[in-house]
C-alpha cells in the first residue's frame, strides 16, 4: 500500500497526513506492508513515526532522495505543466521556506539506528504525534 497527500492547505495537509498514517498502521497490524510517501520534514516526524511502527513490532525503513534546487524547481514546472489539478500550489517564497525548514536525516537515521525519545514536555512518541496530525488520535 501507498498513500501520498493531495493538495491541501497546511492545517488540511496536516489532518490528511494523520488519516494516511493513521491507516498505515493499522495496515501494519494487519501485517500488510504500508509505505507512507509524504514530506516528513522534520527529525521529530521522522522519529515519531519510527517509534509508531516499530511499537507495533515491524520494521521502520526510510528513504530518502536529495533533491537539489534546480531539479525540485523542474519537478514543480512539470507537474504544473502537466497535471496542475493535481498540484500543490507553490510560490518562490513557500519553496525557499521548505528549504530553510527541512531537517536533513543524518546516516544514524537512514540507518536505523535512532533512539531519540520525543521531545521536551511529551510524555511519548503517539502523544506527540495525535498533536502534530490532529486526525492520527
Amino acid at each position: 500500500m501507498v498513500v501520498r497527500p493531495v493538495a491541501l492547505t497546511r492545517s488540511g495537509r496536516d489532518v490528511l497526513e494523520g488519516r494516511m498514517l493513521w491507516l498505515a498502521l493499522e495496515a501494519v497490524k494487519l501485517g500488510a506492508n504500508a509505505v507512507v510517501d509524504y514530506g516528513c520534514w522534520s527529525r521529530d516526524e521522522r522519529s515519531a513515526i519510527r517509534w509508531l511502527v516499530e511499537a507495533e513490532d515491524a520494521r521502520f525503513r526510510m528513504v530518502y532522495l536529495p533533491v537539489n534546487d534546480e531539479t525540485q524547481r523542474a519537478r514543480i514546472a512539470h507537474r504544473w505543466a502537466t497535471a496542475p489539478e493535481e498540484t500543490l500550489p507553490m510560490t518562490e517564497v513557500g519553496i525557499l521556506h521548505g528549504r530553510v525548514h527541512f531537517e536533513e536525516p543524518d546516516a544514524a537515521k537512514l540507518g536505523g539506528r535512532e533512539a531519540a525519545g520525543p521531545p521536551p514536555g511529551w510524555a511519548n512518541w503517539r502523544e506527540w504525534a495525535a498533536n502534530r496530525w490532529p486526525s492520527f488520535a
